[in-house]
């Protein structure tokens, strides 16, 4: 790109977005605009979907039985296979893998497989209840051992009399067999520091430091012996109590913080392998912050909790805020969880890309739900997050996806924000963010996201540093009144050279798209 032509002043206005594409630039991960829900994959136009959650710590790939754990009566059930169209039965080896896989495939989208690492895994769908219940030996009757390598010739179908299941077989099997054509990775497992109660069935007692890192390798390294090439993450922490100490783990005063802790031992397994084993840190994030004493992720809309959800994104970033939490009060001060986090990366375990298999910042029946989550698709975007997807929490998630849209089909027929991501500024920060690209393939294509949190209308100077002259600009704004969507809006013209002053509806999200 030549040298950015001088822009002119956009006049008198309430807040100035600065955008500039000479400084700053930054790779944006095509994943980080992912999804837990398959069905879902093409209306947020995802790039990546995951297969987790606490059904898939004792899922058994060779028949498709899972077991809820405490999510629904510790139960060994067939409630996988009852949810998608597990061909050509719902025993079929694979067949719910394959199903979930085969619809995010026709949506473009590429898979995380979640790999259970626990002992046991389910051997049946039925009787129901609890299966604690069915005897002193409910493990030897109710339950197969997971074994992460086989140690003799995959099969397919694999034998399911042998008492054994044998995750690098699923892998091979996946990889080469089921869905060759697949982009697929992997995840060593689910929430382990929550093992001891979500899935106390199979791992009643809490984890160690010790213990998850030997599995995590363990397991790790079976998926590379099948796949050398394999992306996979780990620990798959719940939230900050498990970032820190594992949830209270027996070693955790002995090893200090968990991320780090793990994050040593993560290096040093590759220094004994010779290879990288583990290329991803992956975290879940629900944030704790509240608003009126409402923790912002249901689907509250009271004034105080409307805010509170909008200003939480700064805590993913901005080292002088402070929201309201006890995460912050036990810090004491800012959270800024992605710089903390990519800290530790570059102290403990360089090359670690940072990731989050589940997000979410409620109000998905909400303007404030866009917003927030506009807001963190924008961040995970300048701060380099490897992969993002978004878990529904409440059922009706429709402004969250709209926020998704905004990014990946914002005009209705497929348009995107760019794959760089430029310096963008805002001189208003409590109510405004503002993210700006440019295109790989022709920096000329510039698209600028702009978040108004304000419960009024704002005048913003649009500011462009560019070589090429814009003289007008296509704009898109989510809104309250607009539905859950981005609707085209009157398009704007420069007032100066490379200047445009805009009124940001209240509440909105604006896609604003210059052209000379």
């Amino acid at each position: 790109m030549g040298t950015p032509v001088e822009a002119g002043s956009p006049g008198q206005v309430d807040l100035t977005f600065t955008v500039n594409a000479t400084k700053n630039l930054q790779i944006i991960s095509p994943y980080i605009y992912g999804v837990n829900d398959q069905t879902k994959a093409a209306l947020a136009h995802a790039t990546i979907t995951r297969i987790g959650g606490n059904r898939m710590t004792a899922y058994n790939w060779e028949n498709n039985a899972s077991n809820a754990g405490s999510d629904y009566q510790f139960e060994n059930d067939d409630y996988l296979c009852g949810q998608v169209n597990c061909t050509p039965s719902h025993t079929t080896a694979g067949a719910f893998l394959k199903a979930v896989i085969d619809q995010s495939v026709a949506a473009n989208a590429a898979v995380v497989v979640t790999v259970p690492i626990v002992d046991y895994v389910a051997a049946d769908t039925s009787p129901g209840g609890d299966v604690r219940n069915s005897g002193s030996n409910y493990l030897q009757t109710r339950f197969k051992q997971n074994k992460p390598t086989k140690g003799s010739a995959f099969v397919y179908p694999p034998d399911t009399t042998d008492g054994f299941v044998y995750e690098d077989e699923m892998v091979s099997w996946l990889t080469k067999t089921g869905e060759p054509n697949a982009t697929l990775r992997f995840q060593l497992d689910n929430e382990p520091d929550l093992w001891s109660s979500t899935h106390a069935e199979v791992h009643p007692m809490a984890v160690t430091y010790a213990e998850l890192a030997q599995r995590d390798v363990t397991y790790a390294t079976a998926i590379k012996s099948v796949v050398p090439n394999a992306y996979v993450i780990g620990p798959v922490n719940y939230g900050w109590e498990g970032y820190v100490t594992l949830q209270n783990a027996s070693d955790s005063q002995a090893d200090g913080d968990f991320l780090s802790w793990w994050l040593d031992q993560m290096k040093a397994a590759d220094a004994k392998a010779g290879k990288r084993i583990v290329d991803g840190m992956d975290l879940h994030w629900y944030p704790e912050a509240t608003g009126g004493g409402t923790r912002i992720i249901d689907d509250g809309t009271g004034a105080a909790e409307v805010a509170a959800r909008e200003q939480a994104p700064r805590s993913l970033w901005d080292m002088t805020y402070n929201e309201t939490s006890w995460i912050q009060q036990s810090l004491n001060g800012p959270i800024y969880l992605i710089p903390r986090m990519t800290q530790k990366i570059a102290q403990h375990y360089p090359g670690t890309n940072l990731s989050f298999s589940e997000w979410n910042y409620g109000g998905g029946t909400d303007i404030s739900g866009a917003i927030a989550s506009a807001d963190v698709l924008g961040i995970f975007g300048v701060y380099g997050v490897e992969m993002a997807t978004m878990w529904s929490l409440n059922g009706d998630e429709s402004f969250t996806y709209a926020a998704f849209q905004a990014y990946r089909n914002y005009d209705g027929k497929g348009a995107t924000f760019g794959d760089v991501s430029i310096d963008s500024t805002t001189t208003d920060v409590p109510d405004s963010s503002v993210y700006g690209s440019i295109a790989s393939s022709d920096a000329s294509k510039l698209v600028v996201v702009a978040i108004n949190k304000a419960t009024t209308t704002k005048v913003a100077g649009i500011v462009i540093e560019h070589s090429t002259v814009y003289t007008k600009a296509a704009v898109y704004t989510v809104t309250a009144a607009g539905g859950a969507m981005p609707v085209a809006a009157p398009g704007i013209t420069a007032v100066a050279t490379n200047a445009f002053s805009y009124t940001m509806p209240a509440q909105s999200i604006s896609v604003i798209v210059p052209t000379p």
